[in-house]
């Protein structure tokens, strides 16, 4: 009780002295009343856009809860000398906003394919599938036949758009796998990750399928040894046994791939009139960099590999679909490093802005959202201003701080003789610091609660509310009119502005980000994986 008391008190004192660092314009009532009033004015003044959506870009912050949203928010202002909270991003500006339930069939607490699986497909599913439906079963191939469901990336293939992926993970990871693939298990990304059981049966690999299942225009992330034969060596990491090729049938898919596209890319050229119509670009064995860690001359950013995606797809005539995911998002959290999770959240939303930028939105659909939270909090009465990955001004119980990002569980547990350790001079900030975590786990766990949806663009209303998650794909479809229901399509025409912001396809090879034209020409040097 005594100690609770001095809390309050600590904490009355710390608001005397907190308030100071408010700005003198947000101590008058007016600014606040003003602020209110042009936002309930722009909200009054806004139209409904029904267009028919010609492209359709989904955003996909893989483990990018609310909290995540928030916390990134702040780290982005203050990585611009900002107080932080007040920062407003990208994504922040869409108009019409959702909430989305994650659960699977079988689990109150999803992972990213049984999510990928419903906001791509339109179906839940089961914990650990990709593209199948809720019949099929974890790890067991006899029960993946006939339980198959597609993405509404085949459904745009299907309708004459043309498709892309995009991933800071490797490209057969649990989301950028479920548009092309359908799988009993999420960790079959080679032949060599599957048992022998699994193939007997008749089950292929994630990486197969990428070529075998739907023709994809732009494939750009990770995973290349999955797709070059057992001991092949990798052309960035010779000396890296880890890295080299992991296939077991001797396939090397980057190679037939190519193959397949050539008869395909001449016809395109000559009905398109442009230079490069298919590209497929993988920068690393396994996943991507950290955004903090990437070489910029050699890795490309996400915003970079999404602008290379949007200037080939945009090409095509009847538009296209689009899924760009920040995928190592999720795998910050899991290593409970709040400052990677957070940083790679910030260059997320640097391509959402890039991607509004070279798309006209009159007749671009835009979606960002997440497959699910992660066991992340934001906590402890901090001051405005104060460093988002720093600590709390109160202390605890035991007399030590603690920092204001915290995690539920995960490796983060320090607990030795029941004592919390003094982390009054650890740099907390550092992109290295794991947080500290509540209990011990190897890898920390995703969050159950509901997750944001943010839209803009044609039939942006339709994303509001509290909808089941496999909501996303019909809402989607429907906008774009692909797949099943195409009401839409039959009553409203395809927008129809023949407004370029895009440059040409000479101008597209001259203007192209220099690191991504750098890192491009190494692949296409030592995997022929580039086609022009």
């Amino acid at each position: 009780m005594e100690t609770q008391k001095w809390s309050i008190v600590a904490l009355c004192l710390l608001g005397v002295l907190g308030s100071t660092t408010a700005k003198a314009e947000e101590e008058n009532p007016e600014f606040w009343r003003a602020q209110g009033a042009k936002a309930l004015q722009a909200a009054l003044n806004r139209k409904l856009n029904t267009n028919v959506a010609k492209n359709i870009m989904l955003f996909l912050g893989d483990g990018m809860g609310i909290t995540t949203i928030t916390a990134a928010r702040i780290l982005k202002g203050q990585m611009h000398n900002q107080s932080g909270e007040e920062t407003v991003m990208t994504m922040d500006t869409f108009p019409h906003a959702g909430l989305l339930k994650t659960y699977s069939v079988d689990f109150q607490i999803p992972d990213s394919s049984s999510t990928a699986t419903a906001y791509l497909c339109g179906v839940k599913t089961n914990l650990n599938t990709v593209g199948v439906n809720a019949a099929a079963r974890n790890g067991i191939c006899k029960t993946q036949k006939g339980n198959e469901v597609t993405s509404i990336l085949k459904w745009a293939k299907d309708a004459g758009k043309s498709v892309g992926i995009v991933t800071t993970t490797r490209v057969q990871h649990a989301t950028p796998a479920t548009t092309y693939a359908h799988s009993a298990s999420r960790k079959w990304y080679s032949d060599a990750d599957m048992p022998v059981s699994a193939k007997k049966e008749g089950c292929t690999d994630i990486a197969s399928q990428l070529l075998k299942n739907t023709d994809i225009d732009v494939i750009i992330g990770g995973g290349r040894k999955y797709m070059t034969p057992k001991g092949t060596w990798d052309p960035e990491y010779p000396r890296d046994l880890a890295s080299s090729g992991k296939r077991q049938d001797g396939r090397h898919l980057i190679s037939d791939w190519q193959k397949m596209k050539v008869g395909k890319v001449k016809r395109e050229k000559k009905l398109w009139n442009n230079k490069l119509t298919h590209n497929i670009a993988l920068f690393e064995p396994g996943d991507l960099r950290f955004d903090v860690e990437r070489d910029p001359t050699m890795d490309p950013s996400i915003a970079e590999t999404t602008e290379k995606a949007i200037r080939i797809l945009s090409k095509n005539p009847k538009g296209f679909f689009l899924l760009v995911e920040g995928g190592r998002i999720d795998q910050g959290h899991h290593a409970s490093r709040a400052s990677m999770a957070l940083h790679e959240t910030v260059a997320f939303d640097n391509a959402v802005a890039k991607g509004l930028e070279l798309t006209n939105e009159e007749e671009t659909l835009t979606l960002v959202t997440a497959d699910h939270s992660h066991a992340f909090t934001f906590n402890g009465y901090p001051f405005r201003g104060q460093s988002i990955l720093g600590k709390s001004p109160l202390y605890g119980k035991d007399m030590l701080p603690y920092t204001t990002l915290m995690y539920g569980n995960g490796p983060g547990y320090k607990v030795v003789d029941n004592k919390r350790p003094d982390i009054r001079k650890v740099d907390t900030q550092s992109k290295d610091y794991v947080q500290l975590s509540a209990v011990p786990l190897d890898t920390e766990t995703h969050g159950g609660e509901d997750v944001a949806v943010l839209a803009r663009g044609p039939m942006a209303h339709l994303f509001h509310g509290v909808q089941e998650q496999s909501y996303l794909a019909h809402a989607m479809a429907y906008a774009g009119c692909v797949g099943r229901d195409l009401r839409h399509c039959e009553s409203r025409p395809q927008h129809t502005n023949t407004k370029r912001i895009l440059v040409t396809a000479t101008d597209d090879d001259r203007n192209s980000a220099p690191s991504l034209v750098s890192s491009i020409s190494l692949v296409t040097a030592l995997l022929a994986a580039v086609l022009h």
